[in-house]
């Protein structure tokens, strides 16, 4: 999708063109064909000349033209983990009324991706896959567009203004102290409730519904009423869960930070309430299932250990 590279714009310093190999050889071809021409008289060398000057105007007025009336983006995703690469949405709007854009390459952050083609009074989007190597606040700025458009013999820089603000949540490291969460959590023990679900006791029999899976078909009810039956099962309600952060056995900051991060992840994503205590705060779990709630308090919980002793 995109690849890593350093800035070109630091081999022409402050200047927005770099000549390419086939520029200098065309600049060189010539000049050369034009001392020849001087040298000799010759009108067909001036003809050859001039025609190579109006190609090298053409190149530089369409060149300019199509960094000209452009705009581009960034979209982050919700979730940003450190030492992660993170696909990032870039879009590139082309606000000219006629002429599209050509081979533009979009450089963010020390990678770029290419857009070959994007219509006049359209979008573009892409994907590209950047590293963030440390949790907390990051900015990303400082993106520019390149393009060689027409011939090659030339690549055209243009800064893109805008600064793109982003939390990176920790990352998320696996570690012993989960099976001590695990075990307190099943020494609790597990409830069920009246909710139907896939986990617990059969409740109840039901008709079949298409897309119900077929392990939870009741074989026998449905040999005696010759209808399909499904069981209907109760689903597990677990006991809430809040990891203290401070009491975790463990000396290294960031170790302790990714592995709280873990548990964190790993625990919301099998439904079983959780919450944080660290630094003084505490983040009460929700024991009813609200997915909203529970995913405000999820970035809230990875928010504050991603900035947890940053400046």
């Amino acid at each position: 999708m995109g690849n890593h590279t350093g800035d070109p714009r630091a081999d022409t310093g402050p200047g927005v063109i770099k000549i390419t190999k086939a520029g200098w050889f065309y600049i060189l071809l010539t000049i050369f064909l034009g001392v020849s021409g001087i040298n000799t008289g010759n009108n067909l060398i001036y003809l050859i000349v001039a025609a190579f000057l109006s190609f090298m105007a053409v190149s530089g007025i369409f060149g300019k033209r199509n960094l000209s009336k452009i705009d581009v983006r960034i979209e982050l995703p919700e979730e940003i983990y450190a030492d992660t690469s993170t696909p990032v949405r870039v879009v590139i709007r082309n606000d000219r009324r006629f002429l599209p854009v050509f081979l533009m390459r979009v450089h963010v952050a020390g990678s770029e991706i290419l857009f070959p083609f994007v219509e006049a009074k359209t979008e573009g989007a892409r994907y590209l896959f950047l590293p963030f190597p440390e949790r907390g606040r990051t900015e990303i700025r400082n993106m520019y567009v390149s393009s060689v458009f027409p011939f090659n013999f030339f690549i055209r820089f243009r800064t893109m203004p805008g600064v793109f603000e982003a939390i990176v949540f920790p990352r998320a490291k696996k570690c012993e102290s989960l099976g001590s969460f695990e075990k307190g959590r099943r020494s609790r023990g597990e409830q069920t409730t009246n909710t139907t679900g896939y986990e617990a006791d059969i409740i109840s029999l039901r008709d079949y519904i298409e897309g119900d899976p077929l392990k939870y078909i009741h074989w026998k009810a449905t040999a005696k009423t010759g209808r399909l039956k499904t069981k209907e099962l109760s689903s597990l309600s677990h006991q809430p869960v809040v990891i203290d952060f401070d009491a975790l056995p463990l000396k290294d900051l960031e170790e302790k930070i990714s592995c709280v991060t873990y548990i964190l992840l790993k625990l919301l994503k099998r439904n079983i309430p959780v919450g944080l205590r660290i630094g003084g705060a505490l983040y009460k779990p929700f024991s009813k299932p609200h997915q909203e709630r529970i995913r405000t308090l999820k970035f809230a919980m990875l928010t504050k250990l991603a900035l947890y002793r940053k400046g």
